[in-house]
């Protein structure tokens, strides 16, 4: 089966080709830094950073631009409510995104481009827009013509002659028509600025984007990701600025994840509801918001819950705990087994193998994570079964570890190896603990397993013996 990806524009199910055989040039909608990043912010942080895994997991090299948007009307607004400068703002939360961006195991993307450092290619890109006929200067701006770009609408799927000008559409004289959007905003008094053909002034938010694929990705991007809340206006007018410039398509396949909601309530400021990433980051793992993020088909709605980050939890100590198992019982294992033939059992190196090519075949489903966790969680299954039989072999063993760290590879699930050598306090301690018990003193060791469970360490009695790991 070849990777299948639902197209947004198109509204189906394509076969995934790349303009250039074995590269993906990727552009996602990255942070405007004006403030922490929310759990609506994190869903396509992780969806995207697994579409990049996985193409990099089956053999693409990818080119993965993530902007960050460092000159807006927010920043601005947040910029005279503390006191400092619109860089300082934006310094100050593209510092804070990428704490949170790797605390919630996101790769760095390849490059994150800046606004303000792609000033220049933002005015050329406009200049060019205007002497083409698509854009036009009135009052200091300048505006794009929408009725010029026959297409406008077609990712959107919206009939603009319906819009209630004055309502959804700002109305403003200075435009042609109201649906016309805003290229290039005239300076206001002690507004950052740069000149510009026009005056000075600063980019529109639309034409930023355009700008940054152009440079870092090339005219026709393979794949342009971000949240369904951008489809319109800003990858509409993404694609009408883009495509009247270059004549080429913007994209290949466009895709979209859902909204976040929580408690079954859409998310929003008015109602008291945003749930800041490292907030949350401070009740639970970095590996149960990722779970949570992918349970769910990415472009279905999400519901969040204490309950839904419960279950993560629980669901992701499952998998982090077969792991551990596996790799504790690697120590102690005796028989080597062979490479060829590692479970002395063709029958469970079959089921496995099929187990791996059902993940495989669900992510080249237009990447159906929920499905793929499901083939995991089987292969969890068959795992702990094995350690379970009186004899293992190091070969079957380091199978299923290999095995887990392909998979882990694409989803990003499982928390650092557990540690299976401890400090000598700890080792003394847990040696006191095991003494303890075997003299029925069960205060004494319950006392030392909080003790230890205080520094961080928690305890596992299994038939093995004792193990510990950090939290």
């Amino acid at each position: 089966m070849s990777l299948q990806i639902y197209n947004s524009l198109t509204r189906r199910q394509e076969p995934f080709e790349p303009l250039e055989p074995g590269k993906v040039n990727i552009y996602v909608c990255g942070p405007t830094v004006y403030d922490y990043i929310h759990i609506g912010n994190a869903r396509p942080l992780i969806f995207f950073d697994v579409v990049r895994r996985y193409l990099e997991a089956i053999g693409y090299r990818v080119n993965f631009v993530v902007n960050y948007t460092d000159v807006d009307d927010k920043l601005i607004r947040k910029a005279n409510e503390l006191g400092v400068t619109v860089p300082e703002v934006a310094e100050r939360f593209i510092r804070a995104f990428n704490e949170d961006r790797e605390a919630l195991r996101v790769r760095p993307a390849t490059v994150n481009p800046r606004v303000t450092e792609t000033i220049p290619e933002i005015i050329a890109l406009i200049e060019g827009l205007v002497a083409k006929g698509y854009a036009y200067e009135s009052g200091g701006d300048v505006y794009y013509r929408t009725n010029r770009f026959p297409e406008y609408g077609k990712l959107s799927h919206k009939n603009l002659d319906e819009l209630q000008y004055g309502i959804r559409v700002e109305v403003d004289e200075r435009k042609e028509n109201p649906q016309d959007f805003v290229l290039w905003k005239g300076a206001k008094p002690g507004e950052i600025n740069w000149p510009s053909p026009w005056g000075n002034g600063r980019p529109g938010w639309h034409i930023e984007c355009s700008a940054m694929a152009l440079k870092y990705a090339g005219e026709t991007l393979d794949i342009h990701g971000g949240g369904q809340d951008l489809q319109f206006p800003h990858h509409e007018c993404e694609i009408a600025q883009s495509e009247a410039f270059t004549g080429k398509p913007l994209a290949r396949y466009w895709m979209h994840n859902g909204f976040v909601n929580i408690n079954h309530e859409k998310m929003s400021k008015s109602l008291g509801n945003v749930v800041n990433v490292r907030d949350l980051l401070k009740t639970a793992s970095p590996y149960a918001i990722r779970y949570l993020m992918l349970a769910s088909h990415y472009r279905s709605p999400l519901n969040f819950t204490d309950e839904t980050v419960r279950q993560a939890e629980n669901s992701v100590e499952r998998l982090a705990n077969c792991r551990d198992n596996l790799k504790h019982r690697l120590g102690t294992v005796g028989v080597p087994g062979s490479p060829e033939d590692p479970f002395e059992d063709p029958e469970l190196l079959e089921r496995l193998k099929r187990l791996e090519e059902e993940f495989h075949a669900k992510m080249q489903d237009d990447f159906n994570t929920p499905d793929a966790i499901t083939a995991w969680f089987r292969i969890v299954s068959e795992a702990n079964q094995y350690l379970r039989r009186d004899v293992v072999t190091e070969a079957g063993v380091r199978y299923f570890l290999d095995l887990f760290a392909r998979l882990d590879d694409v989803l990003g699930l499982l928390p650092e190896e557990a540690q299976e050598l401890a400090d000598a306090e700890v080792e003394a301690l847990i040696a006191e603990r095991t003494e303890a018990r075997k003299a029925r003193n069960y205060a004494r060791a319950d006392e030392i397993r909080d003790m230890l469970a205080a520094r961080g360490i928690l305890l596992e009695d299994t038939p093995q013996g004792v193990r510990w790991r950090r939290k």
